[in-house]
């Protein structure tokens, strides 16, 4: 993670929203599985249910995260629960969807993975920037990306909260970049996020995995980044108290003309994408008919599977 020079503003927060969001998940995930009577479909007889399910062939899959609903499991109708499905979100008024399924989780491995990068990258941004800013970038990540996986995921339903968490991502590399002067170990910093996405992007290909909420979420919290989590460049606050020759203040711009522009940009963007995002659903709009190949950005088709 970057470090900032000294001067910079190191104000820390208290973080308080992450964990929160943490345990929100877990408790509905604990939810889910015993509305799907977890205990009498996996466990069985015995009322074993965590042992059972461990050792269950057949929840396997539940293990790894297999989001659809083609199994009766403890964990496989997450559409009940608010999965998102783009058939009840355009035809059956439930736009609710596009927000809850981010809370919902297909299975043990996916919900510990996501928890553990939420604390991780959600404990350094609420430190830095505070619960506001970084719980707007998790909501409005989200939300962009179970639209962009709403326009394109046709058939099948889609859960987790991949989408906010490479959201946060994003936001996490605009905001080194667009503050690039008050870090030190800039590059470092750099090369470490892009690393963890393109492993992120790269889990998304596999079958069963909604990349396009990977990619919906990354955009969305990249261009957010850019607006709201914007501080002022090196030496700004020291300028304001030397003087210069002539014995007055020094004045130095807060923000520097880049910070400026990518702001503007950024804002039109991802508001403008948002809007159209929600238009195209509500109008019904399909996706891959628009972008032939995108389907490819989903998923890729090997001896091994198929997408």
């Amino acid at each position: 993670m970057p470090s900032s020079k000294n001067g910079g503003n190191n104000t820390q927060w208290t973080a308080w929203l992450t964990p929160v969001i943490v345990l929100a998940c877990i408790a509905v995930f604990i939810v889910v599985m015993f509305i799907n009577d977890c205990p009498k479909t996996v466990a069985g007889a015995n009322g074993d249910c965590v042992p059972r399910f461990l050792r269950s062939s057949d929840s396997m899959l539940l293990l790894i995260g297999r989001s659809d609903d083609s199994n009766p499991h403890c964990g496989f109708r997450l559409e009940k629960m608010g999965a998102l499905d783009r058939s009840k979100v355009v035809n059956g008024n439930e736009k609710w969807r596009l927000v809850t399924s981010m809370w919902l989780h297909a299975g043990v491995v996916h919900l510990i993975v996501n928890m553990f990068n939420v604390v991780l990258i959600g404990f350094r941004l609420e430190k830095q920037f505070g619960f506001i800013r970084m719980g707007l970038i998790y909501l409005i990540a989200g939300l962009g990306g179970s639209i962009l996986s709403a326009l394109f995921l046709q058939n099948s339903i889609s859960v987790g909260a991949s989408g906010a968490l490479l959201g946060l991502l994003g936001a996490m590399l605009s905001e080194l970049l667009t503050n690039w002067t008050i870090y030190a170990n800039k590059l470092a910093a750099l090369f470490t996020i892009l690393f963890i996405v393109a492993i992120d992007l790269a889990i998304g290909l596999l079958p069963w995995v909604d990349n396009f909420a990977h990619i919906g979420g990354f955009l969305t919290g990249f261009l957010l980044g850019f607006v709201i989590l914007v501080r002022p460049q090196y030496g700004w606050e020291e300028s304001g108290n030397s003087p210069s020759q002539y014995g007055a203040p020094r004045a130095r711009s807060k923000y520097n003309p880049c910070q400026y522009l990518l702001f503007f940009i950024a804002a039109v963007l991802v508001v403008g994408g948002l809007a159209v995002g929600i238009v195209m659903l509500l109008k019904g709009e399909n996706g891959n008919k628009l972008c032939k190949w995108c389907h490819q950005l989903d998923c890729i088709e090997t001896s091994r599977w198929t997408c």
